[in-house]
């Protein structure tokens, strides 16, 4: 029997047909009849757009028996298709993730049923296992500790199985850092920083906007240091990004837009400097930073001290106003009072982060 053949890249969620998500399915070795798809938008995505699919089979009961699913998520490119190119390597990120990456790691995600992206990687979409009952973490009231704990744990997941692994760099769409790129983000930041301190002058507390317009001139120095020590990253690692389950038993990690390479600490660092309360930060992160590097070392990694981890931490937290201010200057979605409120909460914990961990010292 020939293979199925993969249905064919789409833009609109109306497109998503009972023949389309059938064919995408049948690519997996389950054929089944669908008779309706309903889309259903999730989530609120500053640069895709996400859509639970309610689908209805021919046969239920064979369905069920064959495995196939009852809902899937739909991820697919956001906001205006002529302006994507500045934002196609994420979607490109992403789907490399689904189809490269992520067999290859142990952090806990969905199962992608089907990928497809077009040429120009401005159009994707990939067909992911519903998470339901588990929800987002909420990025404004942050992480509870045992949730901290919980995602650090699973962060150690994605770093430890390529720990340092030589063959992450001949990968040709992984995004990792040149000295011309990093200089090249340095300007992007800057321009970036002066926006952003404009934009949000009415509730960013001055000495912050202070504080960020001094990391720009020393952001490439920061991206190209410690090259010895580096893994895949998520590089947006925080609570709206993870879905817990209400009971607390698991978590599991979604969005690999920032996918790369890069020293693992960022991740740590973006983490607990966006994501936690200050004051449970300063309480609980020598405890925090043990779990995660407890958990790399039950990964297999070796030669890794937690002095190193700490510091590389430390380090970590300028992944913070990095991609907190690019992604409110550069999100493709319209400004909301909720993504206002989300950006500000991630901004001015950052900012403390920074003053009391000092990470620019280290370099």
């Amino acid at each position: 029997m020939p293979a199925p053949t993969p249905p064919p890249v789409l833009d609109d969620p109306a497109d998503l047909t009972p023949g389309w998500v059938s064919a995408a399915i049948a690519t997996t070795g389950i054929d089944v009849a669908l008779t309706e798809v309903r889309p259903e938008r999730v989530g609120t995505g500053q640069i895709g757009t996400s859509y639970r699919l309610h689908i209805t089979y021919a046969d239920p009961t064979a369905a069920a028996a064959a495995g196939a699913p009852a809902t899937l998520v739909a991820k697919m490119a956001g906001g205006d298709p002529e302006n994507r190119g500045l934002i196609s390597d994420g979607y490109r990120n992403e789907f490399g993730f689904y189809t490269e990456i992520a067999d290859t790691v142990a952090i806990t995600t969905p199962r992608c049923w089907y990928a497809v992206i077009s040429e120009d990687n401005t159009c994707f979409v990939l067909l992911l296992d519903d998470l339901a009952p588990a929800e987002p973490g909420e990025q404004v009231r942050g992480c509870t500790l045992d949730e901290a704990r919980l995602a650090l744990i699973n962060l150690a997941g994605l770093h430890g199985p390529r720990w340092c692994d030589p063959s992450l760099r001949d990968i040709p769409w992984m995004n990792q850092q040149t000295a011309e790129g990093a200089a090249f983000y340095g300007d992007v930041l800057a321009g970036a920083v002066a926006t952003f301190n404009q934009r949000f002058a009415h509730l960013l507390p001055a000495a912050d906007a202070e504080l960020f317009t001094t990391i720009p001139a020393r952001l490439g120095e920061w991206m190209m240091t410690r090259p010895e020590r580096f893994s895949t990253i998520h590089g947006d690692y925080r609570p709206d990004n993870l879905m817990f389950l209400p009971d607390g038993s698991a978590v599991s990690t979604v969005d690999w837009q920032t996918l790369g390479l890069g020293l693992p600490g960022r991740d740590v660092g973006y983490f607990l400097a966006t994501s936690i309360d200050p004051a449970l930060r300063r309480s609980h992160e020598h405890e925090l930073v043990s779990i995660y590097h407890e958990a790399l070392l039950a990964r297999g990694v070796t030669g890794h001290s937690f002095e190193e981890c700490f510091e590389d931490y430390r380090l970590g937290t300028i992944q913070a106003p990095l991609i907190t201010i690019l992604g409110a200057v550069y999100a493709s979605a319209e400004p909301t009072p909720q993504s206002d409120a989300m950006f500000m909460a991630m901004a001015t914990r950052a900012a403390d982060a920074i003053r009391d961990l000092d990470p620019l010292s280290l370099l």
